[in-house]
């Protein structure tokens, strides 16, 4: 199942990496290996299950929050994750949950970041990326021609930034649409998970690239698009393509 993300396997490079798995989410955080110490992994675990606590409690008070797949407000005891989720979402006129793995990414990134300037954080799909050096984030597309033959070419001077995907042909989470993949690049990993659920949505067939680009280029904050089905791809804002060998 493409739940075991064995797609990890290729993702990182010259970076020390561990993972934190609670309940769904499921991390992949990867830092300088110089900046790495065993009690880092302790640390970012207790985080991580801070922000999750927080989220499932509220949730409790607020059920809404968690069904609703339209722009929702949360109440004013909303940890911040819940509150920066709804704000993403609402931006992208989608349900908080999209920003959900993002989120987390961006959180979890975030908190690292005291301990390394270099920071990776992959969550199904969901990328957030500090880096001091150039990095290519490869892209998987299921059955498109695409899949595994392409990346998106990231200069330092960019991060931190956010890089998801959505899809309506790989993995378990819901979408509208038939997108073999939609990815949204950000400075926010909340926004450009909620975007690229909205944009997931949108694509049925390619004759839906532009109607789709022209509605998440309108959202504040987006600054690249790429959208993948079968053998056809179209690009929008500051992203470079390059190879993969």
């Amino acid at each position: 199942m493409y739940v075991d993300r064995i797609y990890r396997n290729d993702v990182i490079s010259n970076l020390k990496t561990f993972n934190i798995k609670i309940k769904e989410t499921d991390l992949l955080i990867s830092l300088r290996a110089e900046d790495y110490h065993p009690e880092i992994e302790d640390t970012v675990t207790q985080y991580t299950f801070l922000l999750r606590n927080e989220l499932e409690e509220y949730i409790k008070s607020d059920p809404v929050f968690f069904t609703s797949l339209t722009p929702h407000l949360v109440r004013p005891e909303a940890p911040e994750l819940a509150v920066s989720m709804a704000k993403y979402a609402n931006m992208a006129g989608v349900g908080p949950m999209a920003a959900v793995a993002g989120g987390f990414a961006q959180m979890v990134g975030e908190y690292v970041g005291q301990f390394s300037r270099e920071v990776i954080v992959e969550n199904g799909g969901d990328i957030y990326l500090k880096s001091a050096q150039t990095r290519t984030v490869g892209i998987f597309a299921g059955k498109s021609s695409f899949s595994n033959r392409i990346g998106i070419k990231i200069p330092s001077y960019k991060t931190p930034l956010g890089i998801c995907t959505s899809s309506g042909t790989v993995g378990p989470s819901l979408s509208f649409g038939q997108a073999d993949a939609a990815i949204i690049l950000a400075k926010s990993v909340f926004l450009s998970d909620a975007a690229a659920t909205a944009a997931g949505n949108l694509v049925n067939t390619p004759g839906d690239f532009d109607a789709t680009i022209k509605f998440i280029r309108k959202i504040k904050g987006i600054s690249g698009i790429v959208l993948i089905k079968d053998d056809k791809m179209a690009l929008w804002g500051s992203v470079e393509i390059v190879p993969i060998k």
